[in-house]
């Protein structure tokens, strides 16, 4: 039997619980392919409850959870405007997915990009976007099977290790292209 996900807004009240499944989550990703001390470092400065806080406080940003029953699964964060990594008109930024390995494969994370596909097309925006490491081949594939397609590449440090990620991008139908489906 398939398990209920829920979507939700996350609000400033449930910092913690961010920190905890944003720190959780990207050490099961990446903690394999990187040395201890960089990832404690990531994890510190990236997840304290302070910058999550300011992130939660962004207007620009919006965090959602997964849930199944109450139970925290994985957590989306998008970005608009000046909150993006990259300035891109017309566009909103995905730049999070992470799921609890134990639901991988389940359509916890197709849920989480539905949700902010759902959301540009609210805002009536012309793409979405996101960065994602060169090497998380899971990652790649995944957005590459929800029509993105590489546009460019920028660094992204993880503590003194220079990364590169790639940028992608999908174009999204019109609002009035929509309704005539």
């Amino acid at each position: 039997m398939e398990q209920q996900i829920t979507i939700e807004r996350v609000n400033v009240a449930e910092v913690k619980k961010l920190q905890e499944i944003g720190r959780f989550t990207f050490f099961e990703a990446f903690a394999e392919v990187n040395t201890e001390q960089n990832m404690s470092n990531y994890l510190e400065n990236h997840f304290s409850e302070e910058q999550l806080e300011n992130e939660l406080n962004n207007r620009d940003s919006q965090f959602y959870f997964a849930r199944v029953k109450e139970k925290v699964i994985a957590y989306l964060k998008i970005n608009l405007g000046e909150a993006q990594n990259e300035k891109i008109d017309d566009a909103l930024e995905i730049e999070r997915i992470y799921v609890l390995k134990a639901f991988h494969g389940k359509g916890v994370a197709q849920a989480l990009y539905q949700k902010a596909i759902d959301i540009a097309h609210q805002m009536q925006l012309g793409k979405v976007w996101l960065g994602v490491w060169e090497e998380n081949y899971r990652a790649l594939r995944f957005y590459e099977k929800n029509g993105f397609t590489a546009f460019g590449k920028h660094a992204f440090w993880l503590g003194d290790d220079e990364q590169t990620d790639l940028l992608m991008k999908k174009e999204l139908a019109s609002t009035n292209e929509l309704k005539t489906h």
